[in-house]
């Protein structure tokens, strides 16, 4: 999975199973936001809005549980 950590203004930074990785804003899609998970095709990145999507649900799905607990 490689998920979209943060840009570095012309840099974007993914988070990538062997670690993290700087590549050119420009070679993600114009619409890819941080924290988003991305999927590397033979044209290039895209965004998975779907993996993006339940990805996000976990993490609040996660901190609603920890303010439960507090």
């Amino acid at each position: 999975m490689i998920i979209l950590d943060r840009f570095e203004e012309n840099t974007a930074v993914l988070e990538t199973a062997d670690g993290m990785l700087n590549v050119s804003r420009c070679l993600l899609p114009p619409e890819a936001a941080e924290g988003d998970v991305l999927r590397l095709t033979p044209d290039g990145y895209v965004v998975d809005n779907e993996q993006t999507q339940l990805r996000r649900e976990k993490i609040l799905s996660r901190i609603r549980n920890l303010k439960k607990q507090s």
